[in-house]
């Protein structure tokens, strides 16, 4: 015999289209995390007096021993030529484990171009969850949890520190700060934020990371966020980089 309660069951079952609350937070514990690494890399002057045949060389290997490891990692390549004085190229990197990072610098740095170029900083972060995916993934399209990176001409890259009186105040007090960011943010359709954390992995708190096809919108998208209330608890957020997105050959041949 079936009671009321047992009805109300039966009812809300076929009509529950979505999970609960309490359900996405617990799949998304369960969800893998990935780890991301944006390298800058600046090249040497004795790379400019190599004749063209050697460049040649030296830019096939590389590109050959980083195209081995895209199985194994997210790859995407920028250039930052004309745009720093002291960086010329960065790889944004995604994966699951530390090794294949830690396996594709070790190749890199054993190739002949390796004497010429050198980096010059280091990012890591790690994501809440899973949080990006090739863009020929044909387990998921991208939606709110699962971001195609690299899909915009232009990435913006900082490190980013909180004060410590910004983890002094209660976490209603610091969402309701960041809520105006929110709101703010949600004005500016064209820029994509990734936020990813680096507690205890790195010197910074946060690597942010904004994505767009018109960088004055992310101008005035920071310009705006400057006079939010969460900005006066932010210790750092330099050097912040501009990198256009290339193929990895094209970041190669800009170097001159």
């Amino acid at each position: 015999m079936s009671t009321e309660k047992d009805s109300g069951n039966a009812l809300r079952g076929p009509l529950r289209l979505a999970p609960t609350c309490d359900e996405v937070e617990e799949l998304k514990a369960k969800l893998p995390r990935q780890f991301v690494n944006f390298t800058f890399y600046g090249a040497r002057s004795e790379w400019r007096s190599l004749s063209t045949s050697d460049k040649q060389k030296c830019k096939a290997e590389f590109v050959e021993t980083l195209d081995k490891y895209r199985s194994r990692l997210l790859i995407n390549s920028y250039s930052t030529v004309g745009l720093r004085t002291n960086v010329d190229f960065m790889l944004w990197r995604i994966g699951y484990e530390l090794e294949p990072f830690q396996e594709m610098t070790a190749c890199l740095n054993a190739t002949e171009m390796a004497r010429y170029i050198e980096p010059v900083q280091s990012l890591l972060s790690m994501t809440k969850r899973t949080m990006f995916i090739n863009k020929d993934n044909a387990e998921h399209a991208e939606d709110r949890v699962h971001i195609v990176p690299g899909q915009s001409d232009y990435l913006f890259v900082c490190p980013f520190v909180k004060t410590r009186e910004w983890y002094s105040r209660t976490s209603d007090q610091r969402q309701e700060m960041m809520d105006e960011n929110i709101r703010i943010g949600s004005k500016y359709r064209s820029v994509k934020i990734h936020t990813t954390y680096s507690f205890g992995l790195d010197d910074q708190d946060f690597v942010v990371a904004f994505e767009t096809n018109h960088p004055a919108d992310f101008l005035d998208l920071v310009q705006e966020l400057r006079e939010t209330k969460a900005n006066c608890y932010t210790l750092r957020d330099t050097p912040m980089y501009t990198c256009r997105q290339r193929s990895f050959i094209e970041c190669l041949d800009a170097l001159g």
